[in-house]
């Protein structure tokens, strides 16, 4: 299968060299990932320049202004319609060895398969009694499913974007995953789980926040938008988010629909909230 996977980089050239290193390392020969950098500095660039010629990277786009997520994935999907898998990989996760073998054989092996990742938590966020009623078989292959995943350590396949579409404006990837879920595809975490290391989590080893003021220089963009600013506050989240994820319901129509609008509705008047921005 002809694989082909993204990763957008923005003025963090101590993870980019780390991570970009680390997925070049495990792409197989059919795997070739495209770098798109997002008007990062000078040093940034730099750490790029030394990739050039990797015979894994098959291009590097040095966008002249910040276009975020959505502008290079879009570009990415539309760009690569001659791919059987589609990834993305963020400049803060270092993948595990041969995630894209294991994630390969799963697509090949389940059709209804269609978008795959690797777990970010830690092993200390893992809810057994959770989990457990979301993790099917699929043959000699296990997904802990859900309706959508993060937006990196994924392979998809193409005919997802086909079918879907991409990205609408202003939407994001949690409700674009949504859209395929109601299609009918099977989206998860492969387990046992690919554990690919989120550097922006400070629990984790090659994490740069280790301190408040670490947080604010390498703010996270979902802590920015949650208006976190201290360490504790951080891995709180993230604790949380894992424990909602294991949870939430596998039908896509609690989240999008009529269904959906009234229990916010309902979530609402308890002072309850229903669908936290993932």
């Amino acid at each position: 299968m002809k694989i082909r996977v993204l990763m957008i980089t923005h003025n963090r050239p101590a993870y980019t060299k780390l991570s970009l290193s680390r997925l070049a390392e495990t792409l197989p020969p059919n795997a070739k990932a495209v770098v798109w950098d997002n008007a990062s500095s000078e040093e940034n660039l730099m750490v790029l320049r030394g990739f050039e010629g990797h015979p894994a990277i098959e291009k590097i786009i040095y966008n002249k202004t910040n276009d975020r997520l959505r502008g290079p994935t879009n570009w990415f999907w539309r760009n690569h319609a001659d791919a059987d898998l589609l990834g993305k990989i963020d400049d803060d996760c270092l993948m595990p060895a041969r995630w894209v073998e294991k994630l390969e054989k799963a697509h090949r092996d389940i059709p209804g398969a269609g978008i795959i990742g690797c777990w970010r938590f830690l092993p200390e966020d893992f809810n057994v009694s959770k989990a457990t009623k979301k993790i099917h078989a699929f043959g000699a292959h296990m997904i802990l499913r859900n309706c959508w995943i993060e937006g990196s350590g994924y392979l998809m396949k193409r005919k997802v974007v086909d079918e879907v579409g991409t990205l609408r404006p202003k939407e994001t990837f949690t409700t674009w995953c949504l859209r395929a879920a109601a299609r009918g595809y099977v989206i998860g975490w492969y387990y046992p789980f690919l554990y690919q290391e989120h550097m922006d989590d400070p629990r984790a080893e090659h994490s740069g926040i280790k301190t408040d003021g670490d947080l604010r220089r390498l703010l996270p963009l979902s802590a920015q938008q949650y208006g976190v600013r201290t360490r504790e506050e951080w891995v709180k989240r993230l604790k949380g988010t894992a424990q909602r994820l294991q949870e939430y319901s596998l039908d896509p129509y609690d989240f999008i629909g009529l269904r959906s609008k009234l229990k916010r509705k309902l979530y609402r008047m308890l002072g309850l909230a229903y669908f936290p921005r993932e």
